[in-house]
């Protein structure tokens, strides 16, 4: 499985190097997902821009992260634009779940955006 993860202040970009994200490499991707999170990366960004086919297996990856998100921060799925791939989204409705946003850059600026206002909720609780 290729995949490159790159991690900065805020968050960390896991960038799906494959064509295809099946049942062949989808068990790796689970794996490094729960890493990331055992490793306390706040925010997700999952970069599916070189991805043109995902099958169940695939799906069921991209929502264990959400899972796992949800609890430590904010996931988001970027560059899902791939006619097959979004199609897929479409169908299963994940378009509804996911924050799904075309580019990499995009889905920054949400995270900065999901950040300021998680700080801003804390500091009127106080």
């Amino acid at each position: 499985m290729e995949y490159k993860i790159k991690t900065e202040e805020r968050y960390t970009v896991f960038t799906l190097q494959e064509e295809n994200f099946n049942s062949l490499i989808a068990p790796d991707v689970k794996s490094e997902l729960v890493l990331l999170a055992d490793k306390d990366v706040k925010n997700l960004i999952m970069d599916l821009s070189e991805v043109k086919y995902v099958d169940s297996s695939g799906l069921s990856a991209i929502l264990t992260a959400d899972r796992l998100w949800k609890k430590i921060g904010s996931f988001v799925l970027a560059g899902a634009e791939q006619p097959a791939v979004k199609k897929l989204m479409e169908i299963s409705r994940l378009d509804t779940i996911l924050i799904m946003v075309p580019t990499v850059s995009e889905a920054i600026d949400y995270i900065f955006m999901e950040d300021i206002e998680r700080e801003l909720n804390d500091d009127d609780s106080e």
